[in-house]
Parts: C-alpha cells; sequence; structure tokens
C-alpha cells in the first residue's frame, strides 16, 4: 500500500558491494543497517560479468545448510534506481525480495540473483574482484570461516591493468 513509500529501499549485499568503498563509489552514501544471512542460497562466482569475468551470485539451493553472509544497506530511491542500472536488472541479476536472519531478527531485503543465462559454472573471478568481497566481508565481521572460504576461491589476473588498478585504489579506501 502507500505506505510503503515511505520505507527506503534495503538490498543484501554479498559479494563485491560488501566493500561500502565500491557501493559508495557507484551510488552515493548508504546506511548499514545490519549483518545477516540468507539461508537455502550458497555463494556462487559463477555469473559471467561483462568483462567476460566471473561475479557473485547468491544461487538458491534449497538446501537447509547453504548460506550466504552479507550487510543490508539501506539507501535513496536514486541510489537504488542507479544500482539496479549498474547490476543490469533484467538482463544479468534479477531481484527478489527475501528474508535475511539479522541479530534484529528477520529483516526484509532485495537480493539480486544471477539470470540463468548468465550463470557459466567454469567463470572465474579476477583477482581484484575477489579481494573486494573478501576485504568487504573482513570489513563487516562477516564469520571467519567463511571470509576464508571466499579467499580460497581460485581467481585469475585481470589482464586489464587500468581497471584492476582502479579496484586497487578502491581498496586502499577499505
Amino acid at each position: 500500500g502507500p505506505a510503503a513509500l515511505t520505507v527506503p529501499p534495503r538490498v543484501f549485499a554479498y559479494g563485491s558491494n560488501l566493500a561500502l568503498a565500491r557501493i559508495e563509489e557507484r551510488v552515493g552514501t548508504v546506511s548499514v543497517i545490519a549483518t545477516g544471512r540468507l539461508d537455502g542460497h550458497a555463494l556462487r562466482f559463477h555469473k559471467t560479468g561483462r568483462d567476460g569475468s566471473g561475479k557473485a551470485d547468491a544461487y538458491a539451493t534449497g538446501s537447509a545448510g547453504d548460506v550466504v553472509f552479507g550487510v543490508i544497506y539501506e539507501m535513496s530511491r536514486d541510489a537504488k534506481r542507479e544500482l539496479d542500472r549498474i547490476e543490469g536488472i533484467g538482463s544479468h541479476y534479477l531481484e527478489k525480495e527475501a528474508s535475511i536472519e539479522t541479530e534484529e531478527g528477520s529483516l526484509a531485503a532485495t537480493v539480486y540473483c544471477a539470470c540463468d543465462w548468465r550463470i557459466d559454472p567454469a567463470a572465474v573471478p579476477f583477482d581484484w574482484y575477489l579481494r573486494l568481497v573478501v576485504e568487504g566481508a573482513r570489513h563487516h565481521r562477516l564469520p571467519a570461516l567463511y571470509v576464508g572460504a571466499i579467499a580460497a576461491h581460485p581467481v585469475r589476473v585481470d589482464p586489464d591493468r587500468t581497471r584492476a588498478e582502479r579496484a586497487l585504489r578502491l581498496l586502499k579506501n577499505i
């Protein structure tokens, strides 16, 4: 109903947007509401990005043992529209409302999940991209074992050094 219009958008970030410097470079200031987990999903780096590398996906497995940890950001409507554009809603990711388990209880947030036709099990993330995910996860104090598993994920070197250096500059701001 009309009341929903007064609630600012909330997005559950679990990939490179965990890095506050990255998401704020993209959409401006956001507020951290809570860290939490999305059950029945697994973190995969199988979404093919525009740059040909693997990007993060909260992949729905339906398995109770699978969990994706992340952070809920609150942002302006304009910021959410910009994030939708950057993430490629409808062509790269689809959005769904999900229940995120936090210390404050269950909170509703939007989650971006990879479109089926963008999934390639052979995709591998660039080194700088995975570092953004790892440093963002550490910054938000996500569980150490979970962060360690991400850090151990295979990567490849980005042949575009300009793109890589831009990302590494962001890492210095984390």
